[in-house]
């Protein structure tokens, strides 16, 4: 027998956080592993929500983007309160994103293609479109526009942001008519579909663009599936709002694996500049 006093058994600490069960398959993995395949699950291809900053740096060629419009920030101009004040609600946001709000935009380059990029936030507020995010998508399509570049945005988004009411609701005709003004112009805009592209973003914005591409199984649609099916009380087809029903279906171009986003876009706009 051992001599267990001899040699005592060690109390082994894992660091929290060091391991993430897929809350797709369930399977155990290793942060490191998830982080090197772009926070996509290896065992299931479980495409996990990002912010914008790791977006960012998967997109784009190493430190070449340069953000633009970083200080705008949204107002309270209805002094909304629902469970907590909107100022509170906002701050709150600003603190755990350290992002001032829910998109952040900039110039960029893909594989050595010059972008106007636009990436918008699902941990800011589920990336709801309020009177800032509007601005800069604007904004970006102008820039886009005045530089002769591709717009690239990738949509995250709940929807309209409802503590701004009908100030939100009017940034869906104030990019619409943006992105109308770059397509007069003969420009070319590139839209990335992730999960969630919903509500007032998908019916305006998110479904202009002249090529649409979606990350697999990304939830897309106007109203969620229950609001649907009571409205018009009947039967929904299984994943009526996945990418892939979509696909099927000629709102979405091409479904393209997060690995492949960057060649992807560069492939199109290399064939779109011919």
């Amino acid at each position: 027998m051992a001599d267990t006093a001899a040699h005592p058994r060690r109390n082994v600490t894992v660091p929290v956080g060091l391991w993430i069960r897929c809350e797709s398959c369930g399977a155990m993995i290793y942060r490191r592993i998830l982080e090197e395949e772009l926070h996509v699950c290896p065992e299931c291809d479980h495409h996990y929500r990002i912010d914008a900053r790791t977006r960012i740096r998967q997109l784009n060629d190493p430190d070449t983007f340069e953000e633009f419009l970083p200080d705008l920030e949204s107002t309270d101009p209805l002094e909304f309160t629902d469970r907590l004040p909107y100022k509170e609600r906002l701050a709150a946001s600003k603190r755990s994103s350290g992002e001032t709000e829910a998109i952040v935009v900039g110039k960029g380059f893909i594989k050595g293609r010059p972008v106007i990029m636009g990436v918008m936030n699902p941990f800011f507020i589920m990336g709801s479109m309020g009177a800032v995010v509007g601005e800069k998508v604007a904004a970006a399509a102008e820039r886009a526009l005045n530089e002769q570049l591709p717009l690239v945005i990738t949509t995250c988004s709940g929807g309209a942001r409802m503590m701004e009411g009908m100030v939100s609701l009017v940034q869906m005709a104030k990019t619409a008519a943006a992105i109308a003004r770059l397509d007069d112009a003969g420009g070319l805009y590139i839209v990335v579909l992730t999960d969630p592209t919903t509500a007032g973003v998908a019916a305006s914005f998110a479904f202009l663009g002249d090529v649409t591409l979606a990350e697999p199984q990304a939830l897309v649609g106007f109203a969620g599936p229950r609001v649907i099916a009571n409205t018009i009380k009947t039967a929904l087809p299984e994943g009526f709002q996945r990418a892939e029903f979509m696909l099927e279906h000629g709102f979405v171009d091409r479904i393209v694996h997060r690995r492949e986003l960057r060649s992807e876009i560069a492939r199109i706009i290399d064939y779109c500049n011919k």
